[in-house]
């Protein structure tokens, strides 16, 4: 069976109704984000994107009014003097803000959430970005600023990052990693949503990156497992302790070390969207348990 059929098979009719906001930091017109569309919505899920007319890769929270798209959007997926907003005249539900993802997110919750799901959505997602967001550079990334601005609205969020590939127009034939990222990210997305409402705790958003993927090594969803990490390094006797599991002794893996452990291993870690940083022991608690059914250890 193929790995969408599957999803759709198993998915509870309730989930089926889930409204997903999906925005990204390399634009609307980046292939990687058109076959997450795709996977989630192959799954059942009532999806919309609203992401950048621009690669706005770094540009972290940053906000402003979105502005006429003077020379275009990328991979000329508009025309030179677009509007600020517009979509897919044959996909309306592709849309692009000429400003950063930050901005994107919030407009894809407030306005285009009203127009497609006549309600705020269920959840929000974004990526996979083009490369990994590990520890520091989370602070940076404008898909981690997409995830933790959707938290700040009061929406869910999952940032999703993948260490290969490099941008590519969404007319472009699908990869074997942009395949394998998007399925990926909704077996996640799926579990959260499985869990129950509430999906996360307040104030909380999920970091999740994958590592490289090619047609000989982690080519397949099959191959994968996920680990619960944290973002940053614990400063020993500072840091408080984390969730217990895995025979961890109260401290999580970081990202970076899961996603570079030999045998294909994706990282998620819990953080707080005001900050960026870890979020407590209690917030990954309460994710450990919702993600039980996909969570994996690190080989000892």
């Amino acid at each position: 069976m193929h790995f969408q059929a599957l999803l759709t098979a198993t998915l509870p009719f309730a989930a089926r109704a889930t409204n997903i906001v999906i925005s990204n930091d390399d634009g609307w017109a980046e292939k990687n984000i058109r076959v997450f569309y795709d996977s989630l919505t192959d799954a059942g899920y009532n999806a919309i994107i609203s992401a950048p007319a621009l690669d706005q890769s770094g540009t972290g929270s940053r906000d402003k009014d979105p502005t006429v798209v003077e020379d275009g959007c990328e991979f000329n997926s508009c025309p030179a003097g677009s509007p600020p907003y517009g979509n897919n005249a044959s996909m309306p539900r592709f849309n692009y803000v000429n400003s950063y993802p930050a901005t994107s997110m919030r407009h894809g919750i407030q306005n285009l959430s009203e127009i497609y799901f006549n309600a705020p959505p269920d959840l929000a997602v974004a990526g996979p970005n083009v490369g990994g967001n590990l520890g520091i550079i989370t602070r940076f990334s404008g898909t981690v600023g997409a995830a933790t601005e959707a938290v700040k609205q009061g929406i869910p969020g999952l940032a999703f990052s993948g260490a290969s590939g490099d941008q590519v127009g969404w007319n472009t034939a699908t990869e074997t990693y942009q395949q394998v990222y998007a399925d990926l990210s909704t077996t996640v997305t799926q579990a959260l949503v499985n869990s129950g409402s509430p999906f996360l705790p307040e104030g909380v958003w999920l970091n999740v990156n994958f590592p490289e993927v090619s047609d000989s090594v982690c080519a397949s969803t099959a191959d994968f497992k996920f680990v619960l990490s944290r973002i940053y390094t614990a400063v020993p006797l500072l840091t408080p302790r984390d969730v217990k599991t895995c025979q961890n002794g109260g401290r999580l893996p970081t990202e970076s070390k899961v996603v570079h452990t030999e045998g294909c291993y994706a990282s998620i870690s819990v953080g707080v969207a005001d900050t960026k940083l870890d979020a407590n022991a209690d917030a990954q608690k309460v994710v450990l348990k919702k993600l039980s059914s996909i969570l994996s250890c690190l080989p000892q």
